[in-house]
């Protein structure tokens, strides 16, 4: 058997849902608010080698940067008051270590909507150059390399299964074999940015994020990051 029928794949899929019962406005902090952007994530493994799958269900959350965003985009119109500016589109992926507490590596820290970016980044390769978000070691940088990656594909989809109630927006990331291999990886983030060239060093906005329970990301491993969007 060769090595690389050895390879393992993890597929993440997340997803955020809007409409009806998303999004509320409410003065009290203690209240629930079912109207929320909210979802989920399933985490699947396998191993060719066994045929074993394991599948973890955790939430996601489209934090107060990416309404932002979202708003000024529809407009076509800069709110002074916010970071993303209209240009901005949903088109990078991040992924960090911060997910977890250090003492505890397999219970998640959910996300809150006041997050602005992921806590503890990942340096996903040195020398991928079709990655973006360059950086030297230093500060809140570990390593000197790009620490935000492309998507493979955005398509849209009907929601046939409940009769068209939703249109979906199928953002899927593949982290390959050569890219972020020793990291602990507890969290991702979907990012806007005014560019998707490769190679893009202007401002990115956290539009979402997600953490799960600590995956050790090592050459063997493929790890597919599928995210839906529901509108």
């Amino acid at each position: 058997m060769t090595n690389s029928s050895k390879k393992k794949t993890i597929e993440v899929v997340a997803t955020e849902k809007y409409g009806d019962n998303c999004l509320g406005d409410s003065s009290f902090q203690n209240n629930s608010d079912p109207r929320r952007p909210k979802g989920w994530v399933e985490i699947y493994e396998e191993d060719p080698k066994t045929g074993q799958k394991k599948l973890i269900n955790k939430s996601n959350l489209i934090v107060y940067l990416g309404r932002e965003m979202v708003v000024q985009r529809i407009f076509d119109a800069n709110n002074a008051s916010a970071t993303p500016t209209k240009d901005e589109f949903i088109s990078w992926i991040g992924f960090g270590s911060g997910g977890v507490r250090p003492a505890d590596p397999l219970v998640p820290t959910p996300p809150t909507l006041t997050d602005t970016d992921l806590n503890s980044l990942v340096m996903i390769s040195a020398t991928d150059s079709s990655a973006g978000d360059y950086h030297v070691a230093g500060g809140d940088y570990p390593s000197t390399g790009y620490y935000k990656y492309p998507f493979d594909s955005v398509v849209f989809e009907r929601d046939v299964n409940n009769e068209d109630k939703w249109l979906i927006g199928k953002v899927t990331v593949t982290l390959g074999t050569a890219l972020a291999n020793g990291q602990q990886i507890s969290e991702a983030g979907l990012y806007s940015a005014a560019s998707r060239s490769p190679g893009y060093n202007g401002q990115y906005s956290l539009f979402s994020r997600v953490t799960f329970p600590t995956l050790i990301k090592t050459s063997d491993r493929r790890i597919v990051f599928i995210w839906y969007i529901y509108t």
